[in-house]
């Protein structure tokens, strides 16, 4: 009896075992995999903020984000949220498109949570990635005029 409940353990044990790798290799960004990325929009198409690309598996929560609009200016704070990215690799996307984009990485804080800074002549984006105990990883993007 003793050694039938060892094996039910054992075959449960393993299956968590091949449900997590699974799950944990196919829903990351790699570094090496640049992404296209895309412009904030609406559900109309109207662009948001024409110089920031997002990377296309970030959800946009648009109940949590606004932007202010100007005839010269757009600024804003944008939330976005995927669950279980990995945070790395999505810095580095942010860095590779944003430099792409001409915006300056003026510096970047690497921790239990990223922060990277940067700046155009007219205007600065500081992007704040973390993960939430259950998994979650929330990107918040604020963009402001100098």
């Amino acid at each position: 009896m003793g050694q039938i409940i060892f094996q039910k353990k054992m075959v449960i044990a393993l299956c968590l075992v091949i449900f997590l790798g699974l799950a944990s290799s196919g829903c990351g960004t790699t570094g090496s995999k640049r992404q296209k990325g895309q412009p904030v929009t609406e559900a109309t198409g109207e662009y948001y903020l024409d110089d920031l690309r997002i990377p296309e598996e970030l959800n946009y929560k648009p109940n949590k984000s606004f932007v202010y609009e100007t005839p010269k200016f757009k600024a804003g704070v944008l939330h976005f949220t995927k669950w279980h990215l990995d945070i790395p690799s999505l810095a580095d996307s942010f860095i590779y498109n944003m430099e792409k984009d001409n915006w300056k990485l003026i510096n970047s804080f690497r921790g239990k949570e990223f922060f990277l800074n940067f700046s155009k002549p007219d205007k600065t984006c500081n992007v704040r990635i973390k993960k939430t105990w259950t998994g979650t990883t929330v990107v918040e993007i604020q963009v402001g005029a100098l």
